[in-house]
């Protein structure tokens, strides 16, 4: 397993066979909590129960606070949930399945050219081959940056770095993405640009993505489920199946020009709001 101090993926460590093999990850009744300084026990989630599919890409919304991150790891193993089963499903030749988690922070590592961390993740399962090379290049290439190849990490602005970050992630050919607000600090013609490549993942290769993002469109534009977390405990408040009617191949720029957008943006929206409202009310 990978350090838990940067962003390259690793073999998920919470599996079980009693996933459905069209099931790259089911959670099953999990409840977990995080002890304070006083010893008083904080609930984050009471026996939370969903599934994604193969191929599947699903958004989780929620505001501050909601259990996004600690959600993410407990899926991809950094925690271990004090009850109930996160089940990873196979590969469709029966293969492991695999995790590949992508933090906020790009967290490259300085000492390394952009094309040695581009290839880190494949590093930490066996070693780089001349294709992998290759395939990286590509990549980089495709994000501007196959002039930056044996550059340094300092080197980089922001933006780049991400870039550079989201490649070590798909490289590693995973079955199920975790994407942790990943597009954040990005320019929005870069952000687009990386949501169709996520999109296009899903296509080529039948990968399944789990988005937490803050990007009320972004989310929207991307998934084919919207989950809304809310409460404390957090539970799932709303489940949205997005389905947009585009003209042409559905993308970044066609889906948000679909004419169900605004109504799905109102639903989650209006879902966050209300949570806010209840909070608000029962403090007062």
């Amino acid at each position: 397993m990978s350090s838990p101090n940067f962003s390259s993926p690793h073999r998920a460590e919470v599996s079980a066979p009693a996933a459905k093999r069209s099931e790259r990850l089911r959670v099953c009744e999990l409840s977990h909590a995080f002890q304070t300084a006083h010893g008083d026990s904080v609930p984050i989630f009471d026996r939370l129960d969903f599934s994604v599919g193969s191929g599947e890409i699903v958004s989780i919304v929620g505001r501050s606070g909601a259990g996004k991150s600690t959600l993410f790891n407990l899926i991809s193993g950094l925690l271990t949930p004090q009850s109930g089963r996160v089940e990873v499903g196979r590969r469709a030749d029966g293969g492991e399945g695999r995790i590949a988690y992508m933090l906020q922070k790009d967290l490259l590592l300085p000492w390394r050219t952009v094309l040695e961390n581009a290839v880190l993740g494949i590093e930490l399962y066996r070693k780089v081959r001349r294709e992998d090379i290759e395939r990286a290049r590509q990549m980089l290439a495709r994000y501007g940056l196959d002039s930056f190849a044996d550059a340094h990490p300092h080197a980089l602005s922001g933006g780049m770095r991400q870039r550079v970050a989201l490649t070590r992630t798909l490289l590693v050919d995973p079955t199920l993405v975790l994407l942790d607000e990943p597009f954040s600090a990005l320019d929005y013609e870069t952000r687009l640009t990386l949501e169709d490549d996520v999109m296009e993942l899903r296509k080529q290769n039948g990968t399944s993505v789990i988005l937490v993002t803050h990007d009320i469109e972004e989310a929207i534009a991307m998934s084919d489920r919207v989950i809304l977390l809310g409460g404390r405990p957090a539970c799932i408040e709303d489940n949205l199946d997005v389905r947009l009617s585009t003209s042409g191949p559905r993308t970044a720029v066609s889906a948000r020009e679909a004419p169900e957008f605004r109504a799905y943006h109102s639903r989650i929206w209006n879902g966050l709001r209300g949570h806010s409202i209840q909070h608000a009310g029962a403090s007062a």
